[in-house]
């Protein structure tokens, strides 16, 4: 019981949330975009299925920082923090008490591939926001790996139902390379907005730039407007 009213105070803060950044989401560019750059039939929302300047693998190719943190999962924490009512610290089993979803989605790296199709496994972050109720003061999230890297999205982008932190991909537990335990996934946006090896989300009331948009990738990321670098900004 105890467990469905949690759930249930989820759900109800979920819809707020909803409500508050829907005409938002529906105007960014991985939506609204009347001129999208790309190839081949629409996608999930809309966009050429494939984006402009990128080619299609079945493989799954692996970049980082060159530092895989081997991280237990009894060891594992999530904190969530900064301009929200309700901070939390979440342990494994916390994590895995939460709504699960499942979805499939695509993954398009910034250094021009694409995997079309992924199955996948975890927690919308939608729904952790919900957990921690954002202030209205908060604009942007942050988001830090065990790996020192860090990445920041708007909120509107941050809170789309495909935005997850995943456990699971291709029907087995996300690998150590691939960012396992959790790594988060922003399928509108190019993959390097989604941290690996997620430990940390900051809610902010400003923007500030992680560690490749401090280094001259875009703020805003979008694949089919070719959004790679920092001169590509709106």
């Amino acid at each position: 019981m105890e467990a469905n009213n949690k759930f249930d105070k989820i759900i109800e803060a979920r819809m707020k949330l909803k409500a508050r950044f829907e005409e938002k989401m529906k105007a960014t560019p991985s939506v609204a975009d009347d001129r999208p750059l790309g190839t081949g039939p629409a996608n999930r929302h809309g966009m050429p299925k494939l984006p402009v300047g990128q080619y299609l693998t079945q493989k799954w190719p692996v970049l980082d920082l060159g530092y895989h943190p081997d991280v237990s999962l009894e060891r594992w924490r999530l904190t969530i923090r900064g301009e929200v009512e309700n901070p939390v610290i979440l342990t494994w089993d916390d994590f895995m008490a939460m709504p699960q979803t499942e979805d499939v989605s695509d993954f398009h790296c910034v250094t021009t591939w694409s995997r079309m199709d992924v199955p996948w496994v975890g927690v919308r972050l939608m729904d952790l926001a919900a957990l921690v109720q954002p202030k209205e003061t908060a604009t942007h999230i942050m988001c830090y790996g065990y790996d020192t890297y860090t990445t920041n999205i708007s909120l509107e982008e941050a809170l789309k139902p495909d935005v997850l932190l995943v456990h699971t991909a291709d029907g087995a537990p996300l690998s150590l390379e691939h960012g396992g335990p959790v790594r988060m996934i922003v399928p509108q946006l190019y993959a390097w907005k989604g941290s690996k090896w997620i430990k940390r989300i900051e809610f902010m009331s400003e923007d500030k730039p992680g560690f490749w948009e401090d280094r001259g990738y875009s703020n805003t990321a979008y694949p089919w407007r070719n959004d790679r670098y920092s001169d590509n900004d709106e």
